[in-house]
Parts: C-alpha cells; sequence; structure tokens
C-alpha cells in the first residue's frame, strides 16, 4: 500500500492516527513496546511525531497486520533491521582509505 506523507516537520498523534490508519491508543500503547518509536512531547503536552517516526509506524503496522509477527516477533525484525544497517555501515567505512576516512571526519568535526 502507498501512503502519502505531507512533507511537514511534526505531525500530531491524530495526524499519525489517520495517515497510518491506526488508532491513538494503538499508538500509545506502540510506544511503550517498540523503543524506536517515541513521540516529543511539546509544552501543550500533546504527543508529536517526526516523519521517521510515521514511516516507523507503517513498518511496525505492516510487520503486525500484514506479515503476521507479534509484538515481540515485530520487535526482533526491527533490530535485525538495525543492526543490518549498523552492519552495512561498519562494511562502508571499513573499505574506505585512511585518509579518505580522515577527510570524513574532519568534514563532519567542521575542520
Amino acid at each position: 500500500m502507498v501512503y502519502s506523507i505531507p512533507d511537514k516537520r511534526y505531525f500530531t498523534i491524530g495526524e499519525v492516527s489517520k495517515l497510518c490508519g491506526v488508532k491513538s491508543h494503538v499508538l500509545r500503547y506502540w510506544e511503550q513496546e517498540f523503543p524506536e518509536l517515541q513521540s516529543i512531547d511539546r509544552r501543550s503536552r500533546r504527543r508529536y511525531y517526526q516523519k521517521k517516526e510515521v514511516l516507523l509506524v507503517l513498518r511496525i503496522k505492516e510487520l503486525l497486520r500484514e506479515d503476521g509477527f507479534t509484538i515481540n516477533g515485530a520487535r526482533l525484525k526491527l533490530n535485525d533491521s538495525v543492526t543490518k544497517i549498523k552492519n552495512q555501515d561498519a562494511v562502508l567505512y571499513s573499505s574506505l582509505e585512511t585518509a579518505e576516512l580522515e577527510e570524513i571526519l574532519s568534514i563532519l568535526r567542521g575542520s
């Protein structure tokens, strides 16, 4: 299923609920079960999500409702995905020459 996510900085829990087709109380429950899913509490004491969290909600929904994972299974699958990304980054950095790494690090440091 293709979702159209507006290009904005923050989304309320109601907006995420409508965008993802998941009730607000389910989103609050998923926040407790998936440490990667964290809303931002602003001064108004309302939950706000960024686009990355909206994408994560869609992935969690896919794992649970379409792929048939349990909460624990979905959590493990998400952790595996994060581990793979970190490993790919490690392989990328290990394949770089030392001079290239030093140049990248100096750019990141603002030197």
